[in-house]
């Protein structure tokens, strides 16, 4: 329903049920991130960072941040690849600020752009750019200097 039905109010009260329902189990509540991070669309980006100010949602915690940017990064192709860049810019700045409480989950989140050669030409230019504000950051951590190196290499 919220795929198909992004925004209309079926939608909205159904995600609203569903976190009043298992809002104390953080299994289930880390599904309900990913079922709006994977709803395609233009407004994603804006979705996604509504939703990193929901009070569930921590920084934080490793697995929200999987659940929410890992799957709006790795598995919604419209929402994270917008031919203006929007999607990239954002993953930039978010797994810097990761990178401050876990290096690790930060580099595995950028490995969403490894295949960033692939993309047309746009595109590619965009998450080039994304790449290149992740590896210009002052103070990164070994491990995602190392990912966004042999991803730009």
């Amino acid at each position: 329903l919220a795929h198909r039905h992004a925004g209309s109010a079926q939608a909205e009260d159904a995600l609203s049920a569903f976190e009043m329902r298992y809002r104390g189990d953080a299994l289930v509540l880390d599904k309900w991130f990913q079922i709006q991070a994977g709803v395609p669309g233009p407004l994603t980006v804006e979705n996604v960072r509504a939703l990193m100010q929901h009070p569930a949602f921590s920084i934080a915690n490793p697995n929200r941040v999987r659940s929410l940017i890992g799957t709006f990064s790795s598995a919604n192709q419209t929402g994270f690849h917008l031919s203006g860049g929007q999607g990239y810019r954002f993953f930039a700045e978010t797994v810097l600020e990761v990178e401050k409480r876990n290096p690790q989950v930060a580099a595995r989140l950028a490995t969403a752009l490894r295949s960033w050669r692939s993309l047309e030409p746009v595109r590619q230019n965009k998450a080039r750019q994304a790449l290149l504000q992740i590896a210009n950051a002052d103070n990164l951590s070994a491990d995602l200097r190392d990912i966004v190196e042999r991803t730009l290499v």
